[in-house]
């Protein structure tokens, strides 16, 4: 569960250090967003060379979260850190050409299928 203000660590080589969520894409005036929602955040600190700019207006995939999530199955899912990866706000695709680090499988049913796909582990 990510709100306005959250850092996020980035999940893929897009070349951002942190992204900082400034509004949960969705419903007017919605708080919270989980596995597999779009957010808009803001680049803090980026490489140089990399695909996004400092202070750059970003949106991202959450594709882990702390707070653990249910599912049908009754099984819980939660992770180690809260990450996103930036994508390309007309296509969906990611902007970077590699993910690291487990992804949810909420992401892949959200329609994500290229970020499930670029990633090692789908859990």
């Amino acid at each position: 569960m990510v709100q306005l203000r959250t850092i996020l660590t980035p999940a893929d080589n897009c070349g951002a250090k942190k992204l900082r969520v400034i509004q949960v894409m969705g419903a007017w005036k919605r708080k919270f967003g989980y596995l597999g929602d779009v957010v808009t955040a803001v680049v803090d600190g980026a490489d140089p060379n990399g695909a996004v700019k400092d202070s750059e207006v970003v949106k991202a995939v959450i594709v882990r979260t702390r707070k653990e999530q249910g599912r049908k199955d009754g099984s819980y899912v939660r992770f180690d850190d809260n990450a996103a990866v930036v994508i390309d706000p007309k296509t969906g695709d990611p902007r970077g050409s590699r993910i690291f680090g487990p992804v949810a499988r909420e992401v892949k049913d959200a329609g994500f299928n290229k970020i499930a796909s670029l990633a090692a582990e789908v859990i």
